[in-house]
């Protein structure tokens, strides 16, 4: 079994992850696709790699792709392979995630962000266990068991026809949800130590001393939007700046850009505003306005990440009030794209007002 699944950071004795993991060993030893949900940073490619080694397959390949990182043309390159002369530069012969996967698993992370055309050829090789290479005619087998993994909600998506209802069918043969971590609280602590631990050594420290009363309160007590990720970084981070090592850990920094000289000037902005139904661009400087001109003075002491928290959730009302409540309409008067709005909305429990 690989080492990178011994080490994994699935560790916590929270009822919401001990269901996780019953479901996944539930479900391991088939070869049927499974669907991986949850917000980013939960830990999809770790349920993946565990699927994966619980299987039959454990000893064959374990392949992984992250969709939203690449174009449709080279995204399905990676997949599907090319064969030489199928596009300038292709000089030879590709063997795409497919075909590497054969007789193992194929990991698809963010797969909301594919293409139609994808989804369609994902679809046929989920049908028919085959597909043909980019700028190819022969037709080549494949048996691999599928995961796919997205931080959306696929079914509403497929009703608004962003994504195929009748791949999604195909994929959902079981469907493993993740729980955020502001549900499983008496993981945080665990896992904070975990992590300490393991940065402690890294910087050769003889001893992690813990965390202060005052610390663990503060883990305990921030929302983690980003999940178990964040809570590695902003451990990781306070290990590091944590100056007596022998000391209990009291400060937790939990934003590396919270200082009082932080820049609070834009060089460039683009406003888009809707005029009759068309937007007007315009690129000017901006700078935040100073005490004198602000609208709403601030009294201060504030603290800091409600009031920024507080800010974006009133933008993001009068956004989509602009946008008469239409999703891609409101993203393109925030110069966001289609699903980075989503997330936003997601994050601050706004997908239902629209």
């Amino acid at each position: 079994m690989a080492n990178q699944f011994q080490q994994d950071n699935l560790i916590g004795q929270s009822n919401a992850l001990l269901e996780v993991l019953e479901h996944v060993s539930q479900v391991a030893p088939l070869s049927k696709p499974v669907l991986i949900i949850g917000e980013r940073g939960t830990g999809k490619e770790l349920i993946a790699e565990r699927l994966h080694y619980l299987s039959k397959r454990w000893d064959q390949s374990f392949i992984k792709l992250n969709c939203s990182s690449l174009s449709e043309n080279l995204l399905e390159s990676e997949l599907f392979g090319h064969d030489a002369g199928a596009f300038t530069g292709a000089s030879k012969k590709h063997e795409g995630r497919f075909e590497r996967a054969n007789g193992g698993t194929l990991f698809l992370d963010e797969l909301a962000n594919t293409s139609g055309l994808i989804q369609e050829k994902l679809l046929r090789v989920i049908e028919y266990g085959e597909f043909e290479r980019v700028g190819g005619s022969k037709t080549v087998q494949t048996d691999v068991r599928l995961v796919c993994a997205a931080n959306e909600d696929l079914p509403s998506l497929a009703d608004i026809g962003e994504f195929r209802a009748d791949l999604l069918d195909r994929l959902a043969f079981d469907v493993i949800t993740l729980p955020p971590l502001r549900h499983r609280q008496e993981d945080i602590m665990t896992l904070a130590e975990y992590f300490a631990v393991g940065m402690a050594r890294q910087l050769k420290h003889e001893l992690f001393a813990g965390f202060s009363p005052r610390a663990t309160q503060q883990l305990m007590d921030h929302p983690w939007p980003g999940n178990i990720r964040e809570l590695k970084n902003v451990v990781e981070r306070s290990v590091y700046r944590n100056t007596d090592t022998d000391e209990p850990i009291t400060n937790i920094v939990v934003d590396p850009f919270a200082s009082p000289y932080r820049p609070t000037k834009r060089v460039k902005t683009v406003e888009r505003q809707a005029t009759n139904g068309k937007e007007v661009a315009s690129s000017e400087t901006t700078t935040t306005p100073t005490s004198d001109t602000a609208p709403n003075k601030v009294n201060f002491p504030i603290d800091f990440k409600e009031h920024c928290e507080s800010l974006e959730v009133t933008l993001l009302k009068q956004a989509l009030e602009a946008g008469q409540f239409n999703q891609k309409k409101t993203a393109e008067l925030l110069n966001l794209s289609y699903h980075q709005l989503r997330g936003i909305l997601k994050k601050y429990n706004l997908l239902d007002k629209t």
